[in-house]
């Protein structure tokens, strides 16, 4: 093929495309790494003692997937949001926001799970042991061990619920890129075919 015959602008186009195209797969594959490495952490961090729930603010990465214990020392408000029980029935889990009496954001504890999103717990505070769990407000929460003031146990924080579709991704990528340069190709040589007839 005759480099000279090329159309400048859509060559440049489609070549700039699946650059593009390769470099987001090869960007899928990096945060697939450090998806890997994430999980190995948090998997280790189950079977590392107890710990103090923290109550103020932290610099790095929160301890989650680490068993923990607080004080509550009082039930600010309570929200209930989606949730499952231990069995995986769906329900409603029911965040305690507390007062921990530490300057800082206090404490959400998971104080358990019920089928009714109005349900009341009696639970006004203390001792919570449990393991720490991400929170899309707080950053993390507690969720206790056990039902607290009349809920049923939450389900406790899982690693299965953290996708890592990364490396599908990636492939993905390289295969639009691929399947471009192939269409380029061979609608290139269809119009150059064309040309010399």
């Amino acid at each position: 093929m005759n480099l000279r015959r090329l159309p400048v602008f859509p060559t440049a186009l489609v070549a700039a495309a699946v650059a593009m195209m390769i470099g987001l797969g090869i960007w899928q594959i990096s945060r697939a790494q450090w998806k890997e490495s994430l999980l190995a952490r948090y998997a280790a961090a189950q079977g590392l003692p107890p710990i103090a729930f923290p109550t103020i603010p932290l610099a790095g990465e929160p301890p989650l997937y680490r068993r923990a214990s607080g004080l509550c020392m009082r039930v600010v408000e309570w929200n209930a949001t989606a949730g499952e029980d231990r069995t995986g029935e769906p329900g409603y889990s029911h965040f305690a926001s507390c007062s921990t009496g530490a300057e800082g954001p206090g404490m959400v504890v998971d104080a358990g799970w019920s089928k009714d999103p109005n349900a009341k717990s009696s639970w006004t505070g203390g001792v919570v042991s449990g393991v720490i769990g991400p929170d899309r407000k707080a950053k993390f929460r507690l969720v206790s061990g056990e039902g607290l003031g009349g809920l049923a146990a939450s389900a406790p924080p899982s690693l299965d619920s953290i996708p890592n579709n990364h490396r599908f991704y990636a492939a993905q990528w390289f295969f639009f890129a691929f399947a471009a340069l192939v269409i380029y190709i061979l609608a290139l040589r269809k119009r150059l075919k064309a040309e010399d007839a």
